[in-house]
């Protein structure tokens, strides 16, 4: 799993035991990812901090005392209050569940409604400028280069990108092995450019990056490690000015590139979902309202009665 936060050494032993085994407890039933985790692990110390404060033991915890917490994010998000009460949701119901606790404080507390934010994505021509903006004559940047064609080609997710070891494709067949979310495994196509950029990396650039270091890394950092999510961000947003895109993005930009535009060209949803690896469609149902607000952006600016 991934390190703590910062402020565990603040937490009670008893709310740190309790927390930490209803997080084996989730993981030995649902095989979540460390990133999921980590973020269960943040929510529930944070909420444990503030009850210390009132002093208030977590197992002793009321209704108004949650609904107090949550108002405290009232300036933020409702998708981060919502993720606030799902966190403590399911730490009350292991707890009850446990015969830890008589009732659970969360059962009758609603989740804030949540609008459908729209992700946002880049044009094919932004996304071609993207491409093109590592320098192919350097080793660094075929790696980067690399990377792009991989992630726009496949759909994957950040995490999954830097964590991609040379096992894990198969140039031949033409496809990548991805462990997803859940221990999930799908095979993504390559697509022939993706491939070509990889059959020349492979080839050459890799093995200098390495330096004879000993590495399974598909992608390593310059000294012979995988990359981490940051260091593939802030790249990402280097290369962005480099292209000239005026736009503020997410660290999966390209993952929404990949299905906006399969969809724009016709593609079935439910292949679509089989790519990204989403479990439930109506996750991936959100790039047709990507679409559609394209298709009403075009008509806005091109139809004399737009």
């Amino acid at each position: 799993m991934n390190q703590e936060p910062n402020n565990q050494k603040n937490i009670s032993n008893k709310s740190k035991q309790i927390i930490d085994s209803f997080l084996d407890s989730l993981w030995m039933e649902r095989g979540l990812s460390d990133n999921t985790l980590s973020a269960y692990r943040s929510d529930l110390y944070k909420f444990s901090l503030w009850l210390q404060q009132q002093q208030v033991e977590l197992i002793k915890v009321e209704a108004n005392e949650v609904l107090a917490y949550l108002a405290l994010a009232e300036s933020k998000s409702a998708r981060t209050v919502a993720r606030r009460l799902s966190s403590l949701r399911r730490l009350y119901e292991y707890l009850l569940r446990e015969d830890q606790i008589k009732h659970n404080p969360v059962s009758n507390v609603d989740a804030p409604k949540l609008g459908r934010s729209l992700p946002k994505s880049l044009t094919e021509s932004e996304v071609e400028a993207l491409l093109e903006a590592p320098d192919t004559e350097d080793v660094l940047g075929v790696r980067d280069k690399c990377m792009l064609e991989l992630l726009y080609a496949t759909g994957l997710r950040v995490s999954e990108l830097v964590g991609l070891t040379v096992q894990q494709v198969n140039l031949r067949q033409g496809v990548v092995r991805v462990t997803g979310k859940g221990n999930k495994e799908r095979l993504v196509p390559l697509g022939e450019e993706a491939t070509q950029w990889l059959e020349r990396y492979l080839a050459s650039e890799r093995n200098e990056l390495l330096n004879n270091a000993m590495s399974d890394a598909l992608f390593p950092s310059k000294r012979g490690k995988a990359m981490t999510r940051q260091t593939f961000w802030y790249m990402i947003k280097r290369y962005t000015v480099i292209a000239g895109i005026n736009k503020s993005l997410s660290p999966h930009v390209l993952r929404h590139a990949f299905a906006t535009h399969l969809i724009n060209h016709g593609a079935d949803l439910r292949v679509v979902q089989m790519l990204l690896g989403h479990s439930d469609i109506s996750t991936t149902q959100i790039y047709t309202h990507v679409a559609r607000e394209r298709l009403k952006d075009l008509h806005s600016e091109h139809h004399p009665r737009g």
